[in-house]
């Protein structure tokens, strides 16, 4: 099956007017001016994109695809992901990890859960670990891991300055990192160590001092939820400038007391300092858990994220000039797939992964196509996972 999108404003991410784009099995063959695209001889599935935009698909790099949560008993355990949900909210690539529980739940579920999400249409990857160090693996060391699963991409998401971490001394956090760079060269992969920021009052010590006291780059370190709260984020401008990159997390929009700093305001901080966007990634924490404590630690509270604020978010940014079109695909798609070395991922160009997003002129999802294959025609959704009604 071959499939032709007509005359679609592409933003590949640099935008490139309108287009049509030739796909043929799971590849981009073709980005050309339109009417030059021709095809005879072979079944053509035609997408007729005019007035619409089409930007790459979404790269979720933390998601609790097994669900996360469980910090106030079994009860608490968040549900799996689905790729209805997926789908929906216009991810196409994903990394899946491991939360505070690394107990109940475990790598070889997490492996098994990535290869069925992959199985039904979308590509994935994983982090070897959970929140604790030493890092729960499925060969014996993070090192091996990279090397001979080809899934694991990094470790995470290892928390830090956060009460549920396992408080991990300097050393611990240098020899992980350590193992996560050798590992990613030897497996030829990018060997992220992807690091969960509490509310502690130490933020990003650690791998500031990671900078200071070793020679592992600032590459191979990402923090994310950095708009927890604002001290935090304002400390990540600081990581940006030394070369790091830093993850946004999407969520509920913030309520006043609660201290996190929403995703425009964040972009405003960011754009205001003057931070390279190519340093900076958006990611949901999908099917983890909000929780919330009070001062003394108890657990008074609980919500579950929901990948769909991944593409609210997207919309949002764009529709109230925070970012322009190209910037928001960047930051969502082309910088996720170059931080984490997915080399046909990210971009609309021929020889890539045929993973695109189809908007209307509201930026709503009305068609998603994964690996070349149409998940949702006209807001409709048309993949469905192994058990769901068809």
């Amino acid at each position: 099956m071959m499939t032709i999108i007509r005359e679609g404003n592409v933003f590949a991410p640099d935008p490139l007017g309108l287009r049509d784009i030739l796909i043929a099995g799971r590849q981009i063959i073709d980005v050309a001016e339109p009417g030059r695209v021709q095809v005879h001889g072979s079944e053509v599935q035609v997408i007729e994109a005019k007035g619409r935009t089409i930007v790459p698909g979404l790269i979720d790099a933390h998601v609790h695809i097994l669900g996360g949560g469980g910090e106030g008993g079994p009860a608490t355990r968040a549900p799996e992901i689905t790729i209805e949900d997926i789908i929906q909210s216009g991810v196409t690539t994903l990394i899946g990890c491991l939360g505070t529980d690394g107990i109940t739940r475990h790598m070889e579920s997490l492996l098994a859960k990535a290869r069925a999400l992959e199985v039904e249409g979308i590509t994935t990857f994983i982090f070897s670990g959970s929140y604790e160090i030493p890092v729960k693996t499925l060969t014996g060391s993070v090192r091996s891991d990279l090397v001979l699963i080809e899934k694991i991409i990094g470790a995470g998401e290892i928390a830090i300055s956060d009460h549920r971490s396992s408080q991990p001394t300097f050393d611990e956090f240098a020899r992980l990192a350590a193992e996560c760079r050798v590992g990613g060269m030897l497996g030829g992969k990018a060997g992220i160590l992807h690091c969960h920021l509490g509310d502690g009052t130490r933020k990003l010590e650690l791998l500031f001092r990671l900078l200071r006291e070793t020679e592992i780059p600032p590459s191979q370190v990402i923090p994310t939820h950095v708009n927890r709260n604002r001290p935090l984020l304002e400390e990540s401008v600081e990581w940006v400038r030394r070369g790091g990159t830093v993850d946004l997390t999407t969520g509920p929009d913030p309520e006043p007391e609660s201290g996190e700093v929403g995703i425009e305001e964040s972009f405003a901080l960011f754009i205001k300092s003057k931070i390279p966007l190519t340093n900076i990634t958006v990611s949901s924490d999908s099917n983890g858990s909000f929780p919330v404590f009070d001062e003394r630690g108890r657990l008074i509270g609980l919500t579950i994220a929901s990948q769909k604020d991944l593409l609210r978010k997207f919309r949002d940014l764009i529709a109230s000039k925070t970012l322009k079109v190209e910037e928001a695909a960047r930051v969502f798609s082309t910088n996720p797939a170059a931080f984490y070395k997915f080399g046909r991922k990210g971009e609309i160009k021929a020889g890539k992964d045929a993973d695109l997003l189809v908007m209307d002129q509201d930026c709503r999802l009305t068609h998603c196509l994964a690996l070349g294959r149409l998940m949702m025609a006209e807001g409709e959704l048309i993949a469905r996972g192994t058990f769901s009604p068809k």
